[in-house]
């Protein structure tokens, strides 16, 4: 029998609306004080359960709580997705049309780039060539500022590159407009985008491809796949993965 929604569910829900995007371990401190505060059972191990209850719930809405990964330190994210909305028009109501462009433009960099990330001020020269209308250098940084803030956007040492919030809620988009690059990881199953020219996903989406297959996995979860193995080989083809493994030797001979 189905797990029935409950006060706690709903507390859970709206406190991770609200937020936007949720970090593994608040999302499981939330999980355990929505429970306490409504008398409902609670189990430590239980989360995905518990989000599995709301997500049933939030089918017929076409909305879905969905857990991606950040490829920074390799982290849970839980964040609420609208399914019937899965174009860049989903934030409309927070930007304007100008930002929109903006922001769309902010994405071709960043994607298309070999890194993964876009300068500041490669963005900043876009803002008067934008077709809405132009814009000021001065205004592209406040919404380059915005976007950081609603989580949309990371800017280290002022380059720029996708937040896990984008990659989770925009990972439908990504995957229909960058048809040639988007892939899920094989060991975690978000999204990761290859690097057309050098068979490595960039690290707007950190990862690494097998030369061999081309199957693909984030930098987290290849540290993790290998950490046990004598000799790193592909989870899929069974070649031997000849990318440097982060926080590893490298193999200096490869096995029959």
């Amino acid at each position: 029998m189905a797990a029935q929604m409950t006060d706690a569910h709903r507390r859970f829900l709206q406190v991770l609306m609200s937020k936007g995007i949720t970090e593994g371990s608040e999302a499981r401190k939330l999980h355990h004080h929505c429970c306490e505060t409504d008398k409902v059972y609670y189990a430590h191990d239980k989360l995905d359960d518990f989000i599995s209850t709301i997500n049933r719930h939030l089918q017929p809405l076409f909305m879905q709580v969905r857990k991606g990964m950040s490829e920074e330190d390799g982290r849970a994210h839980y964040a609420v997705v609208n399914l019937a909305e899965t174009e860049i028009t989903k934030m409309a109501s927070d930007y304007t049309e100008i930002e929109l462009e903006l922001f769309r433009k902010t994405m071709d960099l960043i994607i298309l780039s070999e890194n993964g990330f876009a300068s500041s001020t490669d963005i900043l020269n876009l803002a008067d060539k934008l077709k809405t209308k132009k814009m000021k250098k001065k205004e592209a940084e406040q919404v380059l500022k915005v976007f950081v803030e609603d989580k949309w956007l990371s800017e280290k040492n002022g380059e720029y590159t996708l937040h896990t919030r984008c990659i989770i809620e925009m990972e439908q988009y990504i995957l229909s407009n960058y048809q040639d690059m988007a892939r899920k990881c094989n060991i975690c199953h978000s999204l990761a985008v290859q690097d057309r020219f050098f068979l490595i996903i960039t690290p707007g989406f950190q990862s690494q491809v097998c030369e061999s297959c081309g199957t693909g996995m984030h930098l987290p979860c290849v540290r993790k796949y290998f950490k046990a193995q004598t000799e790193p080989r592909c989870p899929k083809c069974n070649e031997f993965w000849s990318c440097d493994i982060p926080g590893m030797s490298r193999m200096t001979s490869q096995s029959p």
